[in-house]
């Protein structure tokens, strides 16, 4: 499973391009090895990790979401990549196991977490807790919207 989905190669050399630095420039901003590793991501020949697309957004003066393919609602993975956290960071932060958590990412859950778990995601990820019922709705597909866009009863 691709950690980081989304991420909009032209869109990252734009906002280069628009803030006056090279590819090596950029690099050692972000630090990392190399303009190599910059030209990659823009040819979408390689995929940043979520810690470098949120560094990439602060040094290039750029909301996150531009860097990332549009859409209406994001998915929850791509709500922790936008915050720029790891499965595990997230996982540890909202007191789950990171199996648990790729199961609410990948929509492969029997029932969706509970409120306090789903407030914790928002708190963490900076999202009302509605976007977060969002993402998980749109990881379980068609058929599970309905019931895991509204909050579980307690």
């Amino acid at each position: 499973m691709d950690s980081t989905p989304g991420l909009r190669p032209g869109a990252l050399r734009a906002a280069r391009v628009a803030a006056g630095l090279t590819q090596h420039e950029l690099a050692r901003r972000i630090e990392v090895a190399g303009g190599e590793r910059i030209a990659s991501w823009e040819r979408g020949a390689a995929v940043p990790r979520p810690h470098f697309i949120q560094r990439l957004a602060e040094v290039l003066q750029v909301p996150v979401e531009q860097l990332l393919e549009a859409r209406e609602f994001l998915d929850l993975r791509e709500l922790r990549v936008v915050a720029g956290l790891s499965a595990r960071e997230l996982a540890d932060h909202v007191h789950v196991s990171v199996p648990t958590l790729a199961r609410w990412e990948s929509g492969r859950f029997t029932r969706p977490p509970r409120g306090e778990s789903v407030e914790l995601l928002a708190q963490v990820l900076g999202v009302p807790v509605e976007r977060v019922h969002q993402a998980l709705a749109r990881a379980a597909g068609p058929g599970e919207q309905a019931e895991s866009s509204t909050p579980p009863e307690l």
